[in-house]
């Protein structure tokens, strides 16, 4: 049934608000900017009228009428990784949308798995320039020190992909990487046909997704599967080359490989090896992220099923999760969760 306007209950306002708390709409605006020069007795007094009446803000408005600019920056490692190019486009498709909406989005590189660059990026950026920046890389005390720096300057934090736990920051955007590792050891175990060993190729010691999705995997190896022996992980740090070329003494030294999870990516190095060696057309490997090269090897049968995660969903949930945290509201978390995706052969979508 739909309501007249007629019926809808009036909204409160702020000279509402003023009204309530008996003070005046200047002293209002300040409290609901957080703005300094209020005592604490004015601001309990309009955060309680706020209550009363059911205030909801219009943030669009109010930024809209202040002609407040949302600066985001997105720190990606710089890197051929087909996953993290999809991010970058997908941060480049989403600057040209979020133009009209006051919203300017900068994207930065920095070497992959190098924490210090990451340091520096984070610590020289200001509050002026950045009201929130979207991090991808890895998790060590330093790059955790300059998050919490950087939150302490009033810039939003959010972790991609890979999360910093252990830091201040404000949101994670992206899968459950132990239940995505969880996954991969089910269809592993389910797919191979014959007892074995199964090979981890992973990309850095210093990535949380890639150390969650290795334990989520062994959790489950272990529990359900335990006639599948598990190898010492190959880290291949997202190289195809260094991967390519670790792969063949790794085969030499172990006879009876029967599955392969490639937990990070490099996966054209992984595929370029398998394609040429006859002995290992059999093997079942399970890979992570739908790309192109990983699309071809799976329509090929190179690769059985892919553990995915939509490239799109991140960067738009980046950017809602911190402009969101720059205007302390609260997110919406069944909007923001990422699904874990598998894919197999038949059920691609559409390129």
């Amino acid at each position: 049934m739909k309501l007249s306007n007629d019926l809808s209950p009036t909204k409160p306002t702020v000279n509402d608000i003023a009204r309530v708390a008996g003070v005046s709409l200047a002293t209002v605006d300040r409290v609901l900017n957080a703005r300094p020069g209020v005592r604490d007795v004015t601001i309990e007094k309009v955060h309680k009228a706020i209550a009363e009446l059911g205030f909801v803000r219009d943030t669009a408005a109010a930024n809209l009428a202040r002609r407040r600019q949302y600066r985001l920056t997105f720190i990606l490692p710089e890197t051929d990784n087909e996953f993290v190019q999809a991010l970058e486009s997908e941060i480049s498709a989403q600057f040209e949308r979020l133009l009209h909406q006051r919203t300017r989005l900068d994207l930065r590189r920095v070497p992959p798995f190098d924490p210090q660059a990451m340091v520096q990026i984070l610590d020289d950026l200001t509050a002026r320039e950045a009201d929130g920046v979207a991090i991808f890389g890895p998790e060590t005390p330093s790059v955790r020190d300059a998050v919490n720096r950087a939150k302490e300057r009033g810039i939003a934090v959010a972790t991609l992909v890979s999360d910093l736990p252990s830091s201040s920051r404000d949101h994670f955007v992206g899968i459950d990487n132990v239940a995505a590792g969880r996954t991969a050891a089910l269809l592993m175990g389910r797919f191979v046909s014959s007892s074995g060993r199964i090979l981890i190729v992973t990309g850095s010691r210093l990535a949380r997704d890639h150390l969650e999705r290795r334990a989520g995997f062994d959790a489950v190896m272990d529990n359900r599967f335990s006639d599948l022996d598990v190898a010492a992980t190959i880290e291949g740090r997202d190289d195809p080359e260094r991967i390519s070329a670790l792969l063949p003494a790794v085969f030499e030294k172990h006879s009876n490989i029967v599955g392969i999870y490639s937990s990070a990516a490099g996966n054209g190095g992984l595929i370029e090896f398998l394609e040429s060696q006859a002995s290992a057309r059999d093997v079942v490997v399970i890979a992570h992220e739908l790309t192109a090269t990983s699309r071809k090897a799976l329509t090929t049968g190179t690769f059985d099923a892919l553990i995915s995660q939509d490239s799109g969903h991140i960067i738009r949930s980046a950017i809602r999760v911190l402009k969101s945290a720059a205007d302390k509201l609260p997110i919406d978390p069944k909007q923001e969760r990422i699904r874990i995706d598998v894919y197999l052969s038949e059920n691609l979508p559409p390129q």
